[in-house]
């Protein structure tokens, strides 16, 4: 059993918390846990990890329990995965964990895939949860999704397994089109994205949520026609207009789906959590306090 949590990439001073492990049927899970009072459930995409929502975890701990998963095979958790690495099986992982934690009224946080994988597992459990913050992320079908078949054919072949098994695509590449302003992509900040890929022979997670981007497509849409059983929640989105990946027209479709939702847009990427972190933080603030 292999995990991230002995590397000498990690930069402590950035991500100052106690590690702690739980085991789950599928492998031994990274996760944080610090303060107290109501929960903040933090669940990341790819290629991130709990290291994005470290600094809402810093200022949030003051006054909340913050809990922050690492998906199996990323960040410090067990990275030579034993399952198919797909979001129904990381929700899976998840509402294992949160059973096993025995958690309730449960804020929850998503973002990315960590989209479908939270939100499914909300619905599982829809009598903890609280709120939902929501940054950029969906939960539909993709096959209808002409780019998104475009994408799926590249991914399948040859090319594209190289590219995110050889040359670590996700963290290197995607990661930095995801940002808007790229000047926050320091080099220094993005050795905290790439330092759980550094082997090949970890980056089957990246890889295999890749292919799940289509090869999901009928899960995702089983979970959004099930959305009812927690639409009525309070509901925080948080949305960047500039990310290249899920676009405004994304929002569209979560604004007709949850009209009673607080949707604030920023001129931001992908990745809000990191360039537009004191705005996001003010607004959850405001969200969880009301």
């Amino acid at each position: 059993m292999k995990s991230n949590n002995s590397e000498k990439w990690l930069d402590k001073s950035e991500y100052p918390f106690e590690s702690k492990f739980i085991d789950l049927k599928n492998g031994r899970m990274h996760y944080i846990d610090e303060g107290a009072g109501e929960i903040v459930l933090f669940v990341h995409g790819t290629p991130t990890w709990s290291f994005l929502y470290r600094n809402y975890i810093k200022e949030l701990s003051k006054t909340n329990r913050c809990i922050a998963i690492d998906n199996l095979g990323f960040g410090l958790s067990e990275n030579q995965i034993r399952f198919d690495g797909t979001p129904q099986s990381h929700s899976n992982n998840l509402i294992e964990f949160i059973e096993k934690m025995g958690l309730h009224d449960i804020n929850l946080v998503v973002h990315d895939f960590g989209g479908p994988i939270g939100l499914s597992a909300a619905m599982t459990h829809h009598n903890r949860i609280s709120k939902i913050i929501m940054f950029n992320t969906w939960l539909w079908e993709t096959k209808s999704n002409k780019d998104v078949v475009k994408i799926d054919k590249v991914i399948n072949s040859f090319i594209g397994k190289f590219m995110y098994m050889k040359l670590n695509f996700s963290a290197k590449v995607l990661l930095k089109k995801g940002f808007y302003n790229n000047e926050l992509l320091t080099k220094k900040l993005h050795s905290q994205y790439i330092g759980p890929f550094l082997e090949s022979s970890s980056r089957n997670s990246t890889y295999n949520l890749a292919k799940s981007l289509l090869g999901s497509s009928d899960w995702y849409e089983k979970q959004w026609q099930n959305l009812d059983k927690v639409s009525e929640k309070k509901w925080l989105i948080l949305w960047g207009t500039k990310d290249s990946f899920l676009t405004t027209e994304y929002l569209k479709k979560w604004r007709t789906k949850l009209p009673n939702a607080r949707v604030v847009e920023l001129e931001s990427g992908h990745f809000l959590q990191e360039e537009e972190f004191d705005k996001t933080l003010a607004e959850i603030n405001l969200f969880l306090n009301n």
